[in-house]
């Protein structure tokens, strides 16, 4: 089978900004390497219903793939000139994300961390609106994520009233 040039060089074309949306998504977890919880966390008082560390890994691999899928459809359908709204709410929601790690773990400033994952939940569902206009498969590949970060959020509330000191006092 004869695949016209054209295709081929459209596959190429399409790949490089596919796989450059991957990298940026996969990149907000960056953070956690500079975070060294040193028994922190271990220590802190949590919820009977906190998942088992070894949960968060996979998930968040999922989840960020999953952004970058999804921004990247959005993209697809006119670029930065005509999707910059959306694709720049996906961008503010990605700061927020990065954003959280260092201020749980790196800060250990549990109540500054919630504040940014409400932020993160906000404009997730912007994001996730803002999709919908321009694909549907795009704005669905957003709602595990959506739910995760409301599961999230819901953690990081009840460990920050299970230790409101820790917060307090090391926010000083």
């Amino acid at each position: 089978m004869n695949i016209p040039r054209t295709s081929t060089a459209m596959t190429q074309k399409q790949m490089i900004p596919l796989a450059g949306w991957l990298i940026l998504s996969l990149t907000a977890s960056v953070t956690a390497v500079f975070v060294s919880t040193d028994g922190w966390y271990a220590d802190l008082s949590k919820p009977t219903w906190n998942p088992p560390a070894w949960v968060f890994g996979p998930v968040w691999t999922l989840l960020y793939v999953a952004m970058g899928f999804a921004a990247w459809l959005v993209w697809r359908v006119g670029g930065w000139k005509t999707q910059g709204l959306p694709l720049g709410i996906f961008l503010l929601q990605w700061v927020f994300n990065a954003l959280w790690t260092p201020l749980f773990f790196g800060m250990h400033r549990i109540e500054i961390a919630f504040v940014d994952i409400v932020m993160l939940w906000i404009a997730i569902l912007a994001t996730t609106l803002l999709f919908w206009r321009v694909s549907r498969g795009a704005s669905m590949l957003l709602v595990p994520y959506l739910a995760w970060v409301s599961f999230a959020a819901t953690l990081n509330f009840a460990i920050w009233q299970l230790n409101p000191r820790v917060a307090f006092v090391e926010g000083l």
